[in-house]
């Protein structure tokens, strides 16, 4: 393929951003993985979705007042080399490669269970290989291509959302009592089949190592600044919304299925979702909410092989990744990245073919370990630029982050501690044994490969600065 250059498009719009947002906390995590968190803390899962949601929403505000100070590619990975030095921008960007490539191993994972409503009988691998390579093609067309889909994808698992949400509470709130539901609907199901918290603490604990994986890939929106039309607006925008899309998407809506249905009937053998409206007799119920988290899949894979790919771009330019991955289409876009996500992603066929029952939970649990290193990996740098604003006299954030500081030490000792939780119980402990291997790998390949610029503080340009802070920014020693 030839190449025009090694430049980015800035062609996603406020509303391309937008609905990314939004999308990005309705995917797998939500629409599959929620069955396995329900099973762990039963209708106490809330709870969990509740102190995880604050957190990342810390997370999220850190991460946008960096990239509205740095609208630039490689964003978090960017700034873990600027504000804590060059190892640490490389394990920050290969974590997040990493984290996207086991997340939308996951993510094509379920869209094969997913299938597997309509096709009993063909193979989970045969729906992975062929939903790689058609996501691929997409993905080496324009960023505005890739825009419009996740739009039109966002705007399908939004309008879904709402309507299960508004048809539940018309069900709990009219008594209505479908002949399929072996329970009457009702805010009941919440507290009784063992209480509100049947698995007590243990089960409440365990369930936030699907939560917190439920929530990862929402640091993609970072991402998008490096080809934002208009970043100062459209990304702080757009984390402003996470709140809602908490409290809409993953609160209101399990706590509505949960009312439906007894949480102990949720088998986890196909979407919670599919079951629980099939299960009530609505006529087709099942079939389109099983299109719905379909598009849901397809969204998901789609904004992982973006994030993945952008982000090694970033790397790329700073000398952590081969100069390749730095190489753009005429279409504008990374086409390496993409080239190479999709040979990871044949890894997902493999593993769907051998173990196909519990490659899930597996996936989820590493993904989760990758996913709360980078959030924390973004907190400690937002602290670091903080930092160096105050000491060095620099202009003040145009996005600061609120509870500064309290509130990014307490999220920075949630996050540590989920960590300490997947090793504590059985069924997610191999993450750390995973993670820890990965992390010690990143170190010895940046020991031994990384020379030259690569070795060096990244720069950035403060877009929130005067021209002589600018100038200054630009002339400041990389080491």
């Amino acid at each position: 393929m030839q190449t025009a250059g090694f430049s980015l498009t800035r062609g996603l719009n406020a509303r391309h951003i937008r609905f990314m947002a939004l999308g990005s906390a309705i995917g797998t995590g939500l629409f599959y993985g929620s069955a396995t968190a329900i099973q762990k803390a039963g209708p106490a899962v809330l709870l969990a979705y509740i102190v995880a949601g604050a957190a990342v929403f810390m997370v999220m505000r850190a991460l946008g007042e960096m990239a509205v100070r740095h609208p630039v590619s490689g964003s978090f990975g960017q700034y873990a080399g600027r504000y804590l030095g060059p190892l640490a921008g490389f394990i920050t960007g290969w974590t997040y490669v990493f984290e996207m490539a086991i997340v939308a191993i996951a993510d094509v994972t379920a869209f094969s269970i997913y299938m597997g409503f309509w096709f009993h009988d063909v193979p989970r691998w045969v729906w992975v290989l062929a939903i790689i390579f058609f996501l691929a093609a997409l993905n080496l067309l324009s960023v505005k291509v890739f825009g419009e889909l996740e739009f039109w994808f966002s705007l399908i698992k939004v309008a879904a959302i709402i309507a299960m949400i508004a048809g539940g509470v018309i069900i709990i709130a009219f008594g209505f009592h479908m002949e399929a539901a072996q329970t009457a609907p009702g805010l009941g199901n919440l507290v009784s089949n063992g209480g509100f918290l049947p698995n007590g603490w243990g089960g409440l604990l365990a369930a936030f190592a699907v939560v917190m994986f439920a929530f990862g890939g929402i640091e993609t929106i970072g991402v998008t600044a490096g080809e934002a039309a208009n970043p100062a607006k459209s990304i702080p925008q757009a984390v402003n919304t996470v709140p809602v899309r908490i409290l809409l998407f993953y609160v209101l809506t399990i706590g509505v299925l949960m009312s439906l249905v007894p949480w102990n009937s949720i088998t986890g053998q196909t979407s919670p979702f599919v079951q629980i409206f099939s299960s009530l007799g609505i006529p087709a119920a099942g079939h389109i909410l099983n299109a719905v988290v379909i598009t849901a899949a397809l969204s998901a894979v789609n904004s992982d092989i973006f994030g993945a790919g952008r982000i090694l771009f970033g790397l790329s330019q700073q000398g952590h990744a081969p100069a390749v991955f730095g190489k753009i289409s005429r279409a504008g876009v990374p086409w390496m990245t993409v080239m190479m996500m999709t040979g990871v992603l044949l890894v997902g066929v493999v593993l769907n073919a051998l173990m196909p029952e519990e490659v899930f939970l597996v996936i989820a649990s590493i993904a989760t370990f990758a996913t709360v290193w980078v959030w924390v990996m973004i907190l400690v740098s937002h602290i670091a630029m903080k930092r160096e604003i105050a000491r060095d006299s620099l202009s003040p954030s145009a996005f600061p982050v609120p509870l500064w500081p309290a509130g990014s030490a307490l999220t920075v000792v949630f996050m540590a501690a989920i960590v300490v939780l997947l090793g504590a119980f059985p069924d997610t402990r191999v993450a750390l044994w995973v993670g820890g291997a990965w992390l010690v790998l990143l170190v010895l390949a940046f020991r031994l490969w990384v020379r030259g610029d690569g070795r060096r503080r990244a720069v950035l340009v403060d877009e929130s600065a005067p021209a002589a802070v600018v100038e200054r920014e630009a002339a400041i020693p990389r080491r």
